[in-house]
């Protein structure tokens, strides 16, 4: 049984920052894929940052040079750094694991609760 939990949203300022963490639990692969997606209200779940397990990154264009995407194998944790935040950014951030390298929503099969981020 996976486990996901996701903390680190808020309220901040444009051009503010906030750092997101997902602590992931249960039975996993060391190979697995883990990612941030969000869903803004009234608009679909989109993925903005995947890594796998040997570190390779994908980011969504929306986010590039902005938010970094980084894990701690040996806690099974998840982060994404997010800096100069925009109004555009306000969503539900969601992590979830995958068994192999995807940016796809559809690939990920273990989701956590999610945690609002809201840019003023």
């Amino acid at each position: 049984h996976v486990q996901l939990v996701e903390s680190g949203g808020g309220s901040v300022q444009a051009g503010g920052f906030l750092r997101l963490s997902c602590a992931a639990s249960g039975y996993l692969y060391s190979s697995y894929c883990m990612g941030w997606f969000r869903q803004a209200a009234g608009k679909e779940r989109e993925g903005i940052a995947t890594i796998d397990g040997d570190g390779s990154a994908i980011y969504a264009d929306s986010v590039k040079g902005r938010f970094t995407i980084t894990r701690d194998k040996g806690t099974n944790t998840l982060y994404l750094q997010m800096d100069n935040l925009q109004s555009e950014d306000t969503a539900m951030y969601y992590c979830a694991i995958s068994d192999h390298y995807s940016s796809r929503v559809a690939d990920f099969a273990y989701w956590g609760q999610g945690t609002q981020v809201t840019v003023s």
